[in-house]
């Protein structure tokens, strides 16, 4: 699973022009499902998402979670995130959890996240989005679970 998090004071995403999710301060995560993704690494991903101290205190230092701050995440899936461009000009997506994987682990994710409290707002999975981002920072961080795996795992943060 890998998922880019940006911070941001707000955002939003439409689907045929009409918005469907929407936050203010808090966090856009694009999230993307690999084909041997289990529960292990959302609960891992959405533990990460929810703990990870990437917003300023008083001081002016990364020392905040998003919770901390009392933001909301806008959570979108992204399958091309798993694109490979290894081999000739055109990505591969091979990597990618087939639809109804994707969107399971999709909804894990989110389900997850409000299990810890925040306020989680998504894009519709399967369909053409378009997502604005106002980042703030800007800061943007990448999340792989294959990173977290080597870290201690899956489901475990620190």
């Amino acid at each position: 699973m890998k998922a880019i998090l940006q911070r941001v004071s707000h955002a939003c995403v439409t689907v045929s022009g009409r918005t469907i999710g929407e936050i203010e301060r808090g966090l856009v995560v694009l999230l993307g499902v690999a084909e041997g993704d289990t529960d292990a690494e959302a609960r891992w991903m959405a533990g990460k998402m929810a703990a990870l101290r990437i917003f300023e205190d008083d001081d002016g230092k990364m020392n905040l979670s998003v919770a901390d701050v009392g933001g909301a995440i806008l959570l979108v899936s992204q399958f091309t995130l798993l694109a490979s461009c290894r081999k000739g000009r055109r990505p591969s997506f091979v990597g990618a959890a087939r639809p109804e994987k994707g969107r399971r682990l999709y909804e894990r994710v989110g389900g997850l996240l409000r299990e810890e409290g925040l306020t989680v707002a998504t894009g519709r999975f399967g369909e053409r989005m378009m997502v604005s981002i106002e980042n703030e920072g800007p800061v943007t961080i990448i999340l792989d679970t294959d990173e977290g795996a080597a870290a201690g795992g899956p489901g475990e943060v620190s």
